[in-house]
């Protein structure tokens, strides 16, 4: 599969992340200590996930009445929110707000399984045990791994699209 599977630059960005982390199987992805090499104060309470930046402060709010695998899935959104993003979103045009909150969304997804972990995976299991599998390993919910699972067949169908394009074009001389 490794060799079939071109990652994206999102998906570089968070590797080199998790490398710098020391970071390097499932068991070590942990948000407190992630939370704390980027100096950020990480809180519960009962009202939906948040950031906060306020000059040096930084802050990741999870909402305390989720699961434990919700708050890791809102913990990598609201964490890019903080790595990648400026400015507040409730004062930035519509469109501005819609592209940060699909970068968090494709970052959590990535950030949930990491492609430089996606050697643990055994992907030759039928997809209901697979997701299961992925799931607890990765401590987040099956359906951010069927999606994770789902980016993955549709990377490696894009290069073999690409590949067979390729390899049947015409060159042309002008």
């Amino acid at each position: 599969m490794e060799t079939s599977y071109v990652t994206t630059h999102l998906e570089d960005w968070v590797t080199n992340m998790y490398k710098r982390l020391n970071v390097h199987q499932p068991n070590e992805i942990n948000p407190v200590k992630i939370a704390r090499y980027f100096e950020i104060y990480l809180k519960q309470h009962p009202y939906p996930s948040r950031y906060d930046v306020n000059g040096r402060f930084k802050a990741i709010t999870l909402d305390g009445r989720s699961t434990p695998k919700e708050k890791y899935e809102q913990f990598y959104h609201e964490l890019c929110h903080i790595l990648r993003h400026t400015g507040h979103q409730t004062m930035m045009p519509t469109a501005y707000r819609e592209l940060q909150e699909r970068d968090a969304n494709n970052f959590m997804v990535y950030a949930a399984v990491p492609h430089h972990m996606l050697h643990f995976i055994d992907f030759n299991k039928p997809t209901p045990l697979l997701l299961r599998d992925m799931s607890d390993m990765f401590r987040v919910t099956e359906l951010l791994c069927q999606k994770r699972l789902e980016r993955i067949k549709n990377r490696i169908m894009q290069k073999q699209s690409y590949q067979l394009i390729s390899e049947n074009s015409t060159n042309y001389e002008y």
